[in-house]
């Protein structure tokens, strides 16, 4: 759970900055993810549930991926920050 008491502490701090960068849609995205995957633990059979994570998941594979292509460093630190893998390269 530490995990999600550094999120939580960032996106406080840039609350007020910029909703619309792609850095913070990448953490309110993992914030929504960690959640959802705590709740799929205990109801495995929520199916909907299970698609809106996929549904989310490709939302952030894809910003990520734009986030490498634009800034590579920075898409290293938010790697690190987050405890993300780093995605695959196509």
């Amino acid at each position: 759970m530490v995990k999600n008491s550094f999120i939580s502490v960032i996106l406080q701090e840039e609350k007020d900055e910029n909703r619309g960068s792609i850095e913070f849609q990448i953490l309110s995205l993992t914030s929504r993810i960690r959640k959802l995957s705590s709740h799929l633990e205990l109801h495995r059979k929520d199916y909907l549930s299970q698609r809106g994570l996929r549904k989310i998941l490709g939302k952030r594979q894809r910003l990520l991926s734009y986030l490498s292509k634009k800034n590579r460093i920075c898409y290293k630190e938010l790697i690190n920050q987050l405890d993300i893998r780093e995605s695959k390269t196509r």
